[in-house]
């Protein structure tokens, strides 16, 4: 990266360097040694043109085409949705190439203070979770855990319920995507008991549930029908007091670094998320990797434009099978439903400076790092290797956070430019783009990646793994501060 104080070119071939300041048109910048006069007013985070570009021709930045310029486009304008547009297809042609060799993973000095669970899982927290099978119970599940929470029991680190409204009426793969999604989090090591409420009634029969669920998990889990029960509050509280006895008796131990699953997530990007927070996300990602633990990433439509990236860092033929399969499917879930692959970014993202899905794709892809990818995985499926996990899901924020925790994520960094209060079942930790979000809402935020541009990458990134080592130690993020802790269920079929 080049830069004076006022704009950042990434990469030396781009076609647009990005305004760390407003600009204001006659003001001259300079890039890569060259004057240049801003032609008219252009506001952080946005791009103003570095070099020519004709009507036809791909627009680039960090080295590769965002779209093409639907207008001449001259040194010093404003560069964004009004002359440039996607160049996204459903057509793509990708090509598997053999990966450079990795250094294999080496020890870590960080440690942080986790539960290890007999199946060898390790979470950041110990909690006792109430997931309802279906809808209808969901409020019940709610008052059971609050009711639960008014004296928490010793060793536990919170109570909480997990309502949503589905698990009936649902037929197929839509009503086997709820039962998948509920099992994987009753088998998560953050929780270290489980209470299963059901109805009764409901398409998601609790048996489907336990089906899916190891006997080794089971000795943790409670089932409770309502329809069956005499006084559901009072069996439900008994349950959950039977739980916490068990979950009571564990501790956190020092764990090394490469027994964290982390989640990588963004949401609300703006023109500085590829600059700062998603590649320091990448940073802190390389850093779990290298110690031998897992990174899991989704949101597969905001990888559409960048996806040979990841194509190329797949360990072996099979798992870029795997992974050109998903992407594919992906697209075609979109075209199945008359809708362009392109169909993002959201307007808060416009708003922030991001012009087409493939700028977007190609500043979200960093926060994978460099971790080879070695598992690709459906929608509720569970990472189970070292390395990088590609999992299948969209990129609404509700729906692949949970997802994520779903998988085995123990705590998601979350990178934003416009900000959001969501939170997943885990410590879902903020990190802003720009240090503006992190002084408007510090509520909300938990890092101030802006630091990247005032200390650099390397001492923001030691700061982050500080963070993120004491969050998972038990420091609490500020979902969690805040109780904004929710799932959202992927709803993809008929509704009865």
């Amino acid at each position: 990266m080049t830069s004076s104080p006022a704009i950042l070119l990434v990469h030396p071939s781009d076609s647009v360097a990005v305004a760390m300041t407003a600009l204001t048109a006659g003001q001259t910048v300079v890039v890569a040694g060259t004057d240049i006069v801003v032609a008219e007013d252009i506001v952080q985070g946005h791009k103003m043109a570095v070099r020519a570009v004709a009507t036809g021709d791909p627009v680039l930045r960090y080295g590769f085409p965002f779209g093409v310029a639907t207008t001449p486009i001259v040194p010093g304008v404003h560069v964004h949705s009004h002359n440039v547009h996607t160049a996204l297809g459903t057509g793509n042609d990708y090509r598997y190439a053999a990966p450079s060799q990795q250094d294999a993973p080496g020890p870590s000095t960080r440690t942080f203070e986790g539960y290890v669970r007999p199946d060898g899982m390790v979470g950041t927290r110990n909690e006792i979770w109430v997931i309802p099978t279906v809808g209808c119970v969901g409020r019940t599940a709610e008052r059971l855990a609050a009711q639960a929470s008014r004296a928490l029991p010793p060793g536990i680190d919170g109570i909480h319920a997990f309502p949503h409204p589905f698990g009936c009426s649902q037929l197929s793969d839509d009503l086997s995507g709820t039962t998948g999604i509920l099992a994987a989090l009753a088998q998560h090591p953050n929780a270290g008991g489980v209470l299963l409420l059901g109805l009764g009634c409901e398409s998601n029969q609790m048996a489907l549930m336990l089906d899916r669920i190891p006997e080794g998990r089971r000795d943790r889990i409670r089932t409770l029908g309502a329809q069956v029960s005499s006084d559901e509050m009072a069996d439900g509280l008994a349950a959950i007091a039977e739980l916490a006895a068990i979950a009571g008796q564990d501790r956190r131990q020092p764990v090394p670094l490469s027994a964290l699953r982390l989640g990588v997530k963004c949401g609300g990007s703006d023109g500085l998320s590829g600059l700062t927070a998603n590649p320091l996300i990448g940073r802190v990602a390389d850093a779990v990797g290298q110690a031998g633990g897992s990174v899991l990433l989704t949101e597969i439509p905001e990888i559409f434009g960048a996806e040979q990236i990841l194509m190329d860092r797949c360990v072996d033929e099979p798992t870029f099978d795997a992974l050109v399969d998903l992407v594919r499917d992906f697209k075609n879930y979109f075209v199945a439903h008359g809708e362009p692959v392109s169909e993002n970014p959201s307007p808060g993202n416009i708003r922030g400076g991001i012009t087409t899905l493939e700028e977007k794709s190609l500043g979200a892809v960093q926060k994978a790092g460099h971790v080879p990818v070695t598992g690709v995985i459906p929608y509720a499926g569970r990472a189970s290797k070292p390395g990088l996990t590609v999992l299948e899901g969209p990129g609404n924020d509700a729906v692949s956070t949970t997802a994520l925790a779903a998988a085995g994520a123990t705590l998601t960094l979350f990178s934003t430019g416009r900000g959001t209060p969501l939170g997943s079942p885990v410590p879902t930790i903020k990190i802003a783009s720009n240090s503006a979000l992190a002084t408007a809402k510090p509520g909300w935020i938990d890092f101030d990646a802006g630091a990247v541009l005032d200390k650099g990458m390397e001492a923001a990134t030691d700061d982050l793994l500080d963070t993120v080592v004491a969050i998972a130690s038990g420091q609490l993020a500020r979902n969690e501060v805040n109780e904004e802790r929710s799932i959202a269920i992927w709803k993809r079929g008929v509704t009865l």
